[in-house]
């Protein structure tokens, strides 16, 4: 049976380069590439050597999608989740339903287009 991982995921936001200075900061990545997407308007990928999320924008002005349209949530792993809130709170964004679990703790927050992100720590 093959085995897989998953390598990006591609998101529409408004704003690339403020998504990708967040996300940088959130998890400690970098931007591994810039430029013209295939089918016009602007991408970055910010992430790690391994995985990253492409943060892209069309041309013409980004639609809102109501929550769980297009997606449900983007879940995020940090090694410090209260300096992973205060990068967050730092952008004027709002977390929400911490909670603590087995083996974990974790909020949830939406960005500035709606899509909401999940931080979880395991540390």
């Amino acid at each position: 049976m093959p085995k897989g991982s998953l390598e990006h995921v591609n998101i529409t936001v408004s704003d690339p380069e403020r998504s990708s200075a967040l996300l940088q900061r959130l998890c400690g990545w970098h931007e591994r590439w810039r430029g013209p997407s295939q089918l016009g308007g602007w991408t970055i990928h910010v992430g790690n050597e391994t995985e990253y999320l492409a943060v892209y924008t069309h041309q013409s002005p980004v639609p809102r999608f109501a929550k769980g349209q297009p997606l449900n949530h983007v879940g995020l792993v940090v090694d410090d989740l209260d300096a992973a809130e205060a990068v967050v709170k730092e952008a004027g964004l709002v977390p929400f339903n911490h909670a603590d679990y087995e083996p974990g703790r974790r909020f949830y927050f939406f960005d500035w287009d709606g899509i909401e992100f999940e931080v979880v720590s395991y540390a």
